[in-house]
């Protein structure tokens, strides 16, 4: 998979998405969210990180700052898919291997492009949701969704109403689609409050198996922790206690 061309083929499946959807249904995932806004959001978004990365800025920009922020009334998912485009060129004309800031620290250019492309994996679920039409994704593509959102997790801080998961507690995430070998299964621990997880497979305090797409719906919280598309095995308040204190 190259992250580059599946952020910019992403966008276009949610643009695809929203061309010809009433603008203004309600996102019952993003509660108080149009779709409208929800379109906006990821394009703006990935102009945001275009601008940091362009200007190869040490410390937060302001979103607000962002040039042509808002799509334009006569193509609005023209205007998306220019957004991933923007920032594809920009990681391609400063370097990838360029520090810029990010939310997690300082990181190579290239990691904003991994880092946006997920947001519209999200979104995009968001988006069928809201549509009531079948979620598709290629069982890789998810995979990598889940293990970028575990890196984001381990960069947090620990949550102040308590740790994710108790010390010495594992959440084994395992997804069932064939041919993912160890990039589908995933082991979470937390030490002193933070998260840490490597590929791999074990027992934990609880294990949730399911299809790589609906793994990621759930830790995203974009499906209930008891979906029936979800098998959960072992200690159920653990997988309810690390959804509640990792959100989106």
């Amino acid at each position: 998979m190259n992250p580059a061309d599946a952020l910019v083929d992403e966008n276009l499946r949610l643009g695809e998405l929203l061309a010809t959807a009433d603008p203004e249904v309600s996102v019952p995932t993003c509660p108080g969210w149009t779709l409208r806004q929800l379109l906006t959001h990821v394009g703006r978004g990935d102009r945001w990180a275009a601008m940091i990365v362009r200007d190869r800025a040490q410390e937060r920009v302001d979103i607000r700052a962002v040039p042509e922020g808002k799509p334009s009334a006569d193509d609005p998912v023209g205007w998306l898919a220019g957004s991933a485009r923007l920032l594809v060129d920009a990681v391609a004309a400063t370097g990838p291997d360029v520090p810029v800031w990010t939310f997690t620290g300082p990181k190579p250019a290239v990691w904003w492009i991994r880092r946006r492309l997920h947001e519209a994996t999200v979104h995009r679920a968001d988006a069928s949701i809201a549509l009531g039409v079948p979620f598709a994704i290629e069982p890789a593509l998810a995979a990598d969704a889940v293990s970028e959102w575990l890196d984001v997790l381990a960069a947090r801080p620990a949550p102040e109403a308590g740790p994710a998961l108790a010390d010495g507690a594992t959440l084994h995430l395992h997804a069932t689609d064939d041919g993912l070998g160890t990039d589908g299964e995933w082991l979470v621990r937390s030490a002193d409050g933070r998260l840490a997880w490597e590929h791999g497979h074990g027992k934990g305090a609880v294990a949730v198996r399911g299809r790589a797409a609906d793994i990621l719906q759930a830790v995203t919280r974009r499906i209930p922790a008891d979906d029936p598309r979800l098998q959960v095995l072992g200690d159920e308040t653990v997988w309810r206690t690390w959804l509640e204190r990792t959100p989106f």
